[in-house]
């Protein structure tokens, strides 16, 4: 368990923890441990939210701020592999010379826009989201991340294959049991209630429409490139997530 911890952290985030046993076992632990960092995360970004408001700060700069640390927390790995995952998609290439673009580490013009569009979407949610009550504010963000994280939990399932023999998406592809997801998209699903107490029923409206998003994302990867990779991984946290977040943010 500790073991596994430690890889959820430094996979997700770019705390100093360091490494410990890294295997199979311990990368299914660290997967379903995603979304506990992924609210954790989430929670750290609301704080820092809030501090923004009580400083004064307009909610559009303040959106910026905040999703400039969840990048910086990150490493921006996850929309690197965005960015690859979305080129590999539109190259309308057979799946050797597809894994091989998302190797490349130039991104391509379908990446670029990704980005923007996805970092768009995000601080556009964030402004509308940052001006309600601090309940709301960390319901919102703590859940948009952990259904973010959620979604690679749900890529990593037994039954979807590795793309290739090596690399991040053969440790962690088919080691989480499916039956872990559900119990986690409830709990996400229950919390983000409170991101809208007026209207409760967004909160699990948000987190399906995150996971069914990481859903086509996979199936896409599996039957595009024969199976996921840490590209892919990133590709469906960053697309799952900003959609959780824009529902929240309606």
């Amino acid at each position: 368990m500790r073991d596994g911890l430690r890889l959820a952290l430094t996979t997700f985030t770019v705390l100093p923890v360091r490494a410990g046993r890294i295997d199979r076992s311990t990368a299914r632990t660290a997967m379903v441990l995603a979304p506990v960092v992924g609210v954790a995360l989430g929670a750290l970004l609301a704080g820092l939210a809030l501090l923004l408001r009580l400083a004064g700060a307009p909610a559009p700069l303040a959106g910026v701020a905040v999703v400039a640390a969840a990048v910086l927390a990150t490493r921006a790995l996850h929309l690197d592999g965005l960015a690859d995952t979305v080129d590999a998609f539109g190259s309308y290439a057979d799946a050797d010379r597809a894994l091989a673009i998302m190797k490349r580490s130039d991104i391509g013009p379908f990446g670029v826009v990704a980005l923007l569009l996805v970092l768009g979407a995000q601080v556009a949610a964030l402004t509308a989201v940052l001006p309600r009550p601090p309940l709301a504010v960390l319901a919102t963000l703590t859940v948009a991340a952990g259904t973010g994280r959620l979604a690679v939990t749900l890529a990593c399932r037994r039954g979807v294959p590795a793309a290739r023999p090596d690399g991040l998406g053969a440790l962690v592809a088919g080691t989480v049991p499916g039956w872990v997801v559900a119990p986690a998209a409830v709990l996400l699903a229950a919390a983000g209630g409170a991101a809208d107490p007026g209207r409760r029923w967004l909160g699990p409206v948000a987190v399906a429409a995150g996971v069914a998003v990481a859903y086509a994302v996979t199936r896409r990867a599996t039957r595009r490139f024969g199976g996921i990779t840490g590209d892919t991984l990133g590709a469906a946290l960053e697309l799952a997530g900003t959609v959780t977040l824009a529902v929240l943010a309606c």
